[in-house]
């Protein structure tokens, strides 16, 4: 069973979500029609994002499943509004970006710099940066799944 507090905290989630999403979706010039579904598209995917950490998977692999969502929706709203994809997911994909993994390990770089080599600092230097490199990749990936598997020439099999 769902609970009260679980939903109030995706509700937050998504809310907070959705605006950066529109913030770079004005960077990227996106029309303004299409706002709103940046907005979507990016509380969409963080809150995916957010209910499967919830329910257990790591946040690489709920990174790609949110991804994939937000790429298989922006696909279709490109169908249904005649624009390219991209025009809908990129900017929702934002708020996803792992901001905090990459400062954490450029802390952690900046303080082997500044007293020297510890184990315990290139753990946390390692560990971040992995986080981060395989948060992009996820992003990536799943930005790109619904033109691997809709838009090729020859059969997936």
């Amino acid at each position: 069973m769902i609970s009260t507090d679980f939903l109030l905290a995706l509700l937050n989630d998504m809310f907070f979500a959705s605006i950066p999403a529109v913030g770079f979706a004005l960077v990227f010039n996106v029309p303004p029609k299409a706002l709103k579904y940046c907005a979507i598209g990016g509380a969409l995917g963080h809150g995916c994002r957010f209910a499967l950490m919830h329910w257990g998977l790591s946040i690489e692999w709920a990174t790609l499943c949110a991804a994939t969502l937000v790429g298989m929706i922006g696909v279709h709203w490109s169908h249904r509004f005649l624009a390219h994809p991209k025009v809908f997911t990129v900017a929702a994909m934002i708020p996803m970006v792992p901001g905090v993994f990459a400062f954490k390990a450029m802390i952690a770089l900046v303080e082997i710099n500044h007293r020297g080599f510890t184990p315990e600092l290139w753990g946390l230097l390692v560990e971040n940066m992995l986080k981060a490199v395989f948060i992009v990749a996820s992003l990536a990936i799943g930005l790109a799944m619904p033109g691997l598997l809709f838009y090729r020439r020859r059969p997936v099999v």
